[in-house]
């Protein structure tokens, strides 16, 4: 028996500038997870991955993680996806420098 689907968000890597991006609810990118579509069931998941792979013009690595709703969007489950909300460690630059 199949697990239950989970919420997910789809991310990559930007292509040009390798920022960790989140796809919205109409098809563009944003830099903010918040801003990410949460997707709710996996038929939708799928399309929207394969969407992705197709872009390859604009991000790389795409793939789906898991969310759940929060109060201001999407927030994610894991240690991973939290991480690259924040962007690079090695120095305070790109979304690092907003915080």
């Amino acid at each position: 028996m199949p697990r239950p689907f989970t919420p997910k968000v789809l991310t990559a890597n930007d292509l040009i500038l390798g920022d960790v991006v989140y796809m919205t609810a109409d098809g563009g990118w944003t830099r903010r997870h918040a801003e990410a579509e949460l997707i709710e069931d996996a038929a939708t998941a799928d399309l929207k991955l394969l969407d992705a792979e197709a872009r390859g013009h604009e991000v790389v690595g795409a793939y789906l993680a898991d969310a759940v709703a929060g109060l201001r969007g999407p927030e994610p489950v894991h240690f991973r996806e939290a991480f690259r909300t924040r962007g690079p460690s090695n120095y305070r630059h790109g979304k690092q420098e907003t915080v």
